[in-house]
């Protein structure tokens, strides 16, 4: 397991880099303080499994980071974290296809928890908050025609997807590698218009997909 954490504080980030052991001994933890530095690891690292991203940094905002690494790497699952958290930026985090929002004040179980919860492909935050502007943004991608084209490989990954699984646990079950896995969850995304990995699976739901298998 490998991942990205983005903070301009170093004994934040050595102190996640410890309590991050406990999701797995193993664990590879990749440190950066300013955003340009995590979007280089980012695109030379194609298999980080999740980020966690400080929402104030020097050089850009978490707002703005977000929507690079949206542009860049809209597969990679991203939680925001904050010392200051607020309903306000909790939304505005998850509108821009965050996959959570976390404060900086969680006790180290409930922290794991939370990112075990991401890795397993939920999203962190007020349901109400993530239901309605998914809903949205489905909804906007639902009145400009038809459904989406997905090949059939991809339709696999969707309801895999729909069905809760990670990116890792797809490529599990698909024999696939994690890199491929990933292309398909990102041009999923692109299909559907919508910004993370949350939003397309709402999105498929107003298209029809359930959460059973595609036929044979």
């Amino acid at each position: 397991m490998k991942i990205l954490v983005v903070d301009d504080h170093a004994l934040v980030r050595e102190g996640l880099r410890h309590v991050l052991t406990g999701l797995d001994e193993q664990v590879e933890v990749l440190q950066a303080a300013q955003c340009a530095h995590a979007f280089e690891l980012a695109a030379l690292h194609a298999d980080i499994d999740l980020v966690l991203l400080d929402y104030h940094l020097p050089d850009m905002s978490g707002l703005e980071a977000l929507d690079v690494f949206g542009s860049r790497h809209p597969e990679l699952p991203v939680v925001v974290l904050s010392g200051a958290p607020s309903p306000l930026m909790m939304r505005q985090v998850v509108t821009r296809g965050a996959a959570g929002f976390l404060s900086k004040s969680s006790i180290s179980d409930e922290l794991l928890s939370a990112l075990r919860r991401v890795l397993a492909g939920e999203v962190l935050g007020a349901p109400e908050i993530a239901t309605t502007d998914g809903q949205a943004d489905a909804s906007n991608a639902e009145t400009t025609g038809s459904n989406p084209e997905l090949s059939r490989r991809q339709e696999e990954v969707l309801y895999l997807l729909l069905d809760g699984y990670s990116s890792r646990a797809i490529s599990e079950k698909l024999f696939l590698s994690e890199e491929t896995t990933k292309s398909h969850v990102s041009a999923i995304i692109h299909a559907f218009g919508v910004k993370s990995r949350l939003q397309a699976v709402l999105a498929a739901g107003r298209y029809g997909y359930g959460k059973t298998a595609p036929p044979s």
